[in-house]
């Protein structure tokens, strides 16, 4: 019985590995910047009859897989949600065996052959000064070993809370204003945005939320919502998530951008087409083009696979 068992596990991630491959094949122009909200850890050390920071040492493990899942797939930029600024209300012990575990992986990661082969740089968004000392310690021999690095960013958001941030970035642009530093008139979207984080972040093209909650959680709101990035939600628990679920989420930012190309090529061929009226030879040209890029472009459309994963629902806001 055990036999069987175990050779149905095998055969299981044999088809599942076979299957992740077959989408990876599909994806041809991936998101640069995923930003994921690592959701489930607690529950599913509840399932297991585990303390609850036994399932964030298990999540630790599915975020080294995803940084190697988003080399594989071209991702340049990583953000993931560690501790928001509502975790502070968890009960003390447990923090402070998170905090433990954060530190400890901090430092992991700036030792790590591969990190440093890979060249990725760790960056720290959120209120460090929020942090007990010895996690800002080793935010700050992170970001001190990675510093040289851009080939990948790795973002982790500590002590992160998006209206907080939004709320500083207004407060730091309001007093430039008393001061006479700047102009009201001189106050665009770089400005936001430099007040926002010491070094630029990319717009975020992606969101996974793992765990099955359907909702973004005050998550990178400038930079997401602002880009109105797609996103996936999947039922998976953190330390369940696999590069499957990883892909799938991947292909849900291609489906919805391959769609938004088909509007925008439809709207700019019906403007066209009102221009060709006119009898004007160029815009008749263009109005070929439009349509064989269109062509195209419906053809380039992958639909999702009907045996997706039990209760996970691509998902696109």
């Amino acid at each position: 019985m055990v036999w069987g068992h175990s050779m149905g596990q095998w055969l299981r991630g044999k088809a599942e590995r076979i299957y992740a491959r077959h989408v990876q094949r599909q994806i041809t122009d991936g998101p640069d910047h995923v930003a994921v909200i690592q959701d489930g850890n607690r529950r599913y050390a509840r399932e297991q009859g585990s303390a609850p920071t036994a399932g964030h040492h298990e999540g630790a493990k599915t975020t080294e897989c995803v940084l190697e899942w988003c080399e594989d797939v071209g991702v340049k930029e990583l953000t993931l949600y560690a501790f928001s600024t509502e975790n502070f209300g968890r009960p003390a012990a447990e923090q402070r065996e998170l905090f433990d575990l954060i530190e400890s992986k901090l430092r992991e990661f700036a030792d790590s052959d591969r990190i440093h082969e890979s060249e990725v740089r760790i960056r720290i968004l959120g209120n460090r000064q929020l942090l007990p000392e010895q996690v800002q310690e080793a935010i700050t021999y992170a970001e001190t070993r990675t510093r040289g690095y851009d080939r990948f960013v790795l973002n982790v958001a500590l002590a992160y809370g998006g209206r907080e941030q939004l709320l500083g970035a207004a407060r730091n642009i309001a007093h430039d204003v008393a001061s006479g530093a700047l102009e009201v008139e001189e106050i665009d979207i770089t400005t936001v945005e430099d007040r926002l984080y010491d070094e630029s972040v990319r717009d975020v093209d992606l969101i996974i939320r793992t765990g099955g909650d359907q909702r973004t959680s005050n998550f990178l709101p400038w930079h997401a919502n602002g880009n109105e990035a797609a996103v996936f939600f999947c039922t998976p628990y953190w330390p369940e998530f696999r590069k499957i679920d990883f892909l799938r989420g991947i292909r849900t930012y291609e489906y919805r951008e391959r769609s938004w190309r088909r509007t925008r090529l439809k709207r700019a061929l019906a403007l066209v087409r009102t221009l060709s009226d006119v009898d004007l030879p160029e815009a008749r040209s263009v109005v070929r083009q439009c349509q064989d890029l269109l062509s195209r472009s419906d053809r380039s459309v992958v639909d999702f696979d009907s045996d997706d994963h039990e209760g996970t629902t691509p998902s696109v806001e």
